[in-house]
């Protein structure tokens, strides 16, 4: 019993090998048949009125790229001119004012003092040169009598013209004590809007500490650095098309001064670019965009629909053929890049040359497809290539 239980198992085991050993075997031939075996070849596809467009000649806009920081072109840091106690401050952040609007006072009363003492000291430098004139005067007659000596009427003159000096010092003083106390009233330089308050009631200031920050908001422009090889083809009246804190909407910069120098250190050359007034700018907004250095009419496609995965670019076309549409390749030759400043928000475009104009040409997010492959659109052919054309346009 022993031994029969053996060959039992044995036979068993050597049955699990056997069939073990054939199923990997059927396995591989599958998996080989499976790759002996022609692929499917794809012979259609279904395209969208947006997966083609319509290559037309067009004006593109050879651009620069730029950014830069919008600036007021009237700026003001209000600062103390004296020293002394913030007494009132009128205007805090966002306030309209007008120029000459008074809008800080420091506490006068030092400079009040000062220059009622100044006015004193000129009453009596006043009163001491009407003296001296009096005497003169009555050493000249003296003189010309022969009871004073000529050197006497000499020092009497000398004296006056010294009390004449006095006055005038004395007169100057009060001008100057009179500036302090006016500088003691901080006023609008310009028309604007306060952008900072940094003072407060009741604090002491010394002079130049800052008290409020004044813009305009009338007349803003961009201040963009530029590569001193970039600025040469730059020019004034050039348009730029800016985008303000990556807002999807553009508006539009003119080239109004560039700087005759390239600044020490970063070797820069700041453009100025004045905007066109808008509603929401503000000093200080970060703007980014494309200045135009020249326009160019092309035949015109987005600059991804230019394949380059063969030695020579092309773009993929439809074509009719028959009774039906295919996908067809032709090479071009890729010419000037730029932006069409009517759509600064569209992709960039490239012209080329080796498609005739009115060509349908497939967008870059199709892909590579097949020469030859068998195209339908989701609408009809016809409507197809009008909403093409309209998408190009």
């Amino acid at each position: 019993m022993k031994n029969k239980t053996r060959w039992l198992i044995i036979t068993v085991i050597v049955l699990a090998l056997v069939a073990g050993i054939w199923r990997a075997l059927a396995s591989k031939r599958v998996q080989k048949e499976a790759a002996a075996a022609p692929a499917a070849v794809q012979t259609h596809i279904e395209l969208a009125n947006s997966d083609v467009l319509t290559a037309n000649m067009r004006e593109i806009t050879q651009g620069l790229a730029i950014s830069g920081t919008v600036k007021a072109l009237n700026y003001a840091i209000i600062k103390a001119r004296v020293a002394g106690e913030v007494k009132d401050i009128t205007v805090r952040e966002g306030d309209a004012v007008v120029a000459g609007q008074v809008l800080a006072r420091i506490d006068p009363t030092e400079y009040q003092r000062r220059w009622q003492q100044a006015q004193e000291q000129a009453v009596a430098a006043k009163a001491q040169m009407d003296i001296a004139q009096r005497q003169w005067d009555s050493n000249q007659s003296l003189v010309a009598q022969g009871f004073i000596s000529k050197l006497a009427s000499d020092n009497s003159l000398a004296s006056y013209q010294g009390a004449v000096a006095s006055h005038k010092a004395a007169i100057a003083g009060a001008d100057v004590a009179r500036k302090s106390l006016d500088d003691a009233t901080l006023v609008a330089p310009f028309a604007g809007v306060i952008a900072l308050r940094a003072a407060q009631l009741g604090e002491r200031v010394g002079i130049d500490a800052k008290i409020l920050e004044l813009v305009d908001l009338r007349q803003l422009e961009v201040e963009a650095p530029l590569s001193p090889s970039e600025s040469i083809d730059v020019r004034v009246g050039q348009v730029a098309m800016l985008q303000l804190e990556d807002r999807p909407s553009f508006v539009q910069a003119k080239v109004q001064r560039i700087s005759p120098s390239a600044q020490t250190g970063s070797r820069s050359v700041m453009v100025y670019l004045r905007l066109d007034p808008q509603q929401g700018l503000r000093h200080g907004l970060f703007a980014k965009g494309t200045l135009g250095l020249g326009k160019h009419q092309v035949i015109a496609v987005p600059l991804s629909a230019v394949r380059s995965d063969r030695p020579q670019p092309y773009v993929q076309v439809v074509e009719k053929v028959g009774e039906r549409f295919q996908v067809a390749h032709k090479n071009v030759v890729v010419g000037v890049t730029g932006i069409d400043l009517a759509q600064p928000e569209a992709e960039p475009l490239v012209g080329v040359t080796g498609i005739a104009a009115g060509s349908t040409v497939l967008t870059g997010q199709v892909g590579a497809l097949r020469e030859g492959l068998a195209v339908t659109y989701t609408t009809a052919p016809a409507a197809a290539a009008s909403s093409a054309s309209a998408v190009a346009k």
